[in-house]
């Protein structure tokens, strides 16, 4: 056995040298060998005999080598390995076959995918944008539905759909984003601070988490939001959330304000006014707010003290006569150059 030879375990097995069952070491062996006109270097298991010196394999361990390389291959060439394709399918407890009939393939190539048979760079983009994406896998599936028996196909739906609900954050930090990708190099737009979720959530949260704050609906989270914002670029120059604000009849409002609201630890009530929808904001989960540093929450604290206890009309009719509101044109980006003549200090 070669130095470089790591002995990874011990067995009792019938030696084809010696012709009878002994005990014989588990050698993992770095190999090298072509595959697809490229060389692979990949770990291979060998059984070794000690009394003939010699390497051998079972049909077992010629199977698992032959996918190790294959492997290798797959992670030198960028493709997902088998075992990565295997919990992509176990992550939405879908047969290897009936994965098959969603994505439009032959019936036994995930099972092949799965072992031997190295995966084509078109379906390996496919599945690796079902695993990023469920929302389109789910779409898949319910296209796929007269395919399966109602049981297997609500099963599978059933699944999918948790995966969905736990992906939706992620959905909508993505479009949010999108939104805010062409302020990015606009200082005067987002207050010289890059757009940060972690501090919008939690901001929101301060909020309303907060005894002080009353009747907190829509409309005046919207201008809380943009005080305490305001208020941080006049003191340091630089606003807490990165937040880019509109002017809307009713005053400053983010952009992508509707998504916001519905970001992952942000609590609501719907409620039904004058047969409109208001959202009732309330309590949500503890007072740890990890994004906020002590000035921060000093800012945040210094709008509840002025506007905590105001009522939608009371904090609009302030935002109406902010120098910033007044020189910004209807629907424009409210200049965060004007924060420096806020009304508050």
């Amino acid at each position: 056995m070669a130095a470089a030879d790591r002995i990874i375990d011990r067995k009792k097995v019938f030696c084809p040298f010696c012709m009878k069952e002994h005990d014989v070491d588990i050698v993992s062996v770095e190999e090298q060998t072509e595959f697809k006109e490229m060389f692979v270097t990949y770990k291979a298991r060998f059984y070794y005999c000690g009394f003939a010196g010699e390497y051998y394999t079972d049909e077992m361990m010629l199977n698992a080598n032959d996918i190790s390389m294959k492997n290798a291959y797959r992670q030198l060439t960028g493709l997902l390995t088998s075992q990565e394709i295997s919990a992509i399918r176990t992550k939405y407890g879908v047969s290897q076959s009936d994965m098959c009939t969603i994505l439009g393939l032959g019936g036994k190539t995930i099972a092949r995918y799965e072992s031997h048979q190295v995966q084509n760079p078109a379906n390996d983009k496919l599945l690796r944008k079902i695993d990023s994406d469920p929302e389109w896998f789910l779409t898949l599936l319910e296209a796929a539905q007269d395919q399966f028996t109602p049981e297997t196909y609500q099963k599978y739906h059933d699944t999918v759909t948790s995966i969905v609900d736990k992906y939706k954050d992620f959905y909508l930090r993505k479009s949010i984003q999108a939104c805010y990708a062409r302020y990015i190099d606009k200082p005067a737009c987002n207050g010289n601070q890059l757009l940060n979720l972690e501090r919008v959530v939690d901001s929101i949260r301060y909020f309303s988490n907060s005894n002080k704050v009353k009747n907190l609906y829509k409309v005046k989270l919207m201008k809380l939001l943009w005080y305490a914002d305001a208020l941080s670029y006049k003191r340091r120059n630089q606003s807490i959330t990165g937040l880019v604000y509109q002017a809307l009849p009713m005053g400053a409002v983010p952009v992508a304000r509707d998504y916001i609201i519905d970001l992952e630890g942000v609590v609501y009530e719907e409620e039904l006014i004058n047969d409109a929808t208001a959202y009732h904001f309330i309590k949500a989960g503890d007072d740890y707010y990890p994004s906020l540093a002590r000035e921060d929450r000093d800012i945040l604290d210094d709008i509840i003290d002025c506007f905590g206890e105001s009522t939608k009309k009371e904090i609009v009719d302030a935002m109406h006569k902010e120098q910033a509101y007044l020189e910004t044109a209807p629907n424009d980006i409210i200049q965060f150059k004007y924060a420096k003549q806020l009304s508050l200090n």
